[in-house]
């Protein structure tokens, strides 16, 4: 089984193949089908997602438009695994261009109801415009599961990049998940924390968070997803607001 690294390390917005921030949540669990590799324990899966918008540790990248997202995981032996993942932007307010590919790699374990999860992410923007947008990432977590419930805290640092207005950048983060007894509904809550770069602004300190629920659609790798997404703080670059007013995210993702 592999988790979805993405949802480890954005945070973002509530859809399940990137719940929970969600590069990554509270982690998104996905199934995945055994490949024929001679033994060796390699594992493949798959996800897929539309949403009504993209949020990243709060921000909106899609401008409050619908945005498709998905991405392939293959777990290697030993826990190692690798994997991509992409998601459509708004091109003409964000500046990232139209889409947004990350690709990462990583070792995760487990010990008992202890799970353990570190690596390396880049974040590419094949089509943005002038200037360098694309950086790398690296990241870490611990969660804990505690009956039906599990609680995970991580950490992802970003060190002085171009990209980044030559800056570095800290995000810190708790996600927790309740799965309610009996039904295929769980509940779940983020909280990050950023110090440094985030999106358009090079020294911003803020907190995001979101709160929601999803349905697992029973007999189906199908689920449907519901969270109310915010963002604050002093520095952020967005007067108006376009960018980081709170929002209702709706999502609809299959796992494979």
């Amino acid at each position: 089984m592999l988790t979805s690294v993405r949802s480890l390390t954005a945070a973002s917005v509530f859809a399940l193949s990137t719940a929970f921030a969600a590069p990554a949540l509270a982690q998104t669990t996905m199934p995945s089908d055994e490949v024929d590799d001679g033994g060796i324990g390699v594992e493949v899966s798959a996800n897929v997602a539309m949403v009504s918008e993209y949020r990243f540790r709060g921000v909106d990248l899609s401008g409050g438009e619908f945005a498709i997202q998905g991405g392939v995981d293959v777990g290697l032996p030993a826990g190692f695994y690798v994997g991509t993942w992409a998601s459509s932007l708004d091109e003409q307010t964000v500046g990232y261009g139209s889409t947004e590919l990350d690709l990462y790699g990583g070792w995760a374990g487990e010990f008992g109801n202890i799970s353990t999860d570190v690596g390396v992410i880049m974040y590419i923007y094949p089509d943005a415009g002038a200037g360098d947008f694309d950086y790398v990432e690296f990241y870490g977590s611990v969660g804990a599961g505690l009956g039906p419930a599990d609680v995970t805290l991580g950490i992802a640092y970003a060190p002085e990049q171009d990209s980044l207005g030559g800056t570095d950048n800290l995000y810190l983060y708790a996600d927790a998940g309740f799965g309610l007894p009996g039904t295929p509904v769980s509940i779940t809550g983020h909280l990050g924390y950023t110090d440094g770069f985030l999106t358009f602004t090079e020294d911003a300190e803020a907190l995001d968070w979101s709160v929601g629920a999803e349905l697992a659609v029973p007999g189906t790798p199908l689920a449907v997803g519901v969270a109310y997404v915010g963002v604050e703080g002093d520095a952020l670059v967005d007067p108006d607001g376009t960018f980081t007013d709170d929002a209702v995210v709706v999502s609809l993702s299959a796992s494979f």
